[in-house]
């Protein structure tokens, strides 16, 4: 993304207060690329791990992901920035749960920046302790 695409992109100025904040943590130097920026699949296995947090309440239980339909790389993360993964529920069906995960980097505390880094949308199943897919309660 050139710099200018990057300074037409709209940005929030505070962190989201209409979806669940799920986890929160901070990228380290082992977590990074040769570049300086932190690795992608570190960042989906962090949104995984947030993803599964309502799921694992509402199914009162374990649930193992079963598929990410989407998954959009909007900003680069780096070292030190604060991560914020927000969820929301948008489907309950009989043994699965979808969700909506956005990640939001709080960027240079003197001057905080807050920018919406990632989005992913996941499907979680509420499985049983053979593993084996069992009903959401109700």
């Amino acid at each position: 993304m050139s710099d200018s695409t990057a300074s037409t992109i709209k940005q929030p100025a505070t962190l989201p207060t209409d979806k669940e904040l799920v986890l929160r943590v901070v990228p380290m130097p082992a977590d990074s690329n040769a570049n300086g920026d932190i690795f992608g699949g570190w960042i989906m296995a962090q949104v995984d791990i947030a993803g599964s947090v309502l799921p694992i309440r509402l199914s009162k239980g374990r649930v193992t992901t079963v598929s990410v339909k989407e998954f959009v790389f909007k900003q680069p993360v780096t070292i030190g920035d604060l991560l914020s993964f927000y969820a929301t529920v948008e489907r309950v069906g009989n043994t699965s749960i979808s969700v909506r995960v956005e990640v939001y980097a709080e960027r240079n505390p003197a001057d905080r920046q807050i920018v919406k880094v990632t989005e992913a949308s996941l499907t979680y199943v509420a499985i049983d302790r053979e593993g084996k897919p069992r009903p959401v309660p109700r």
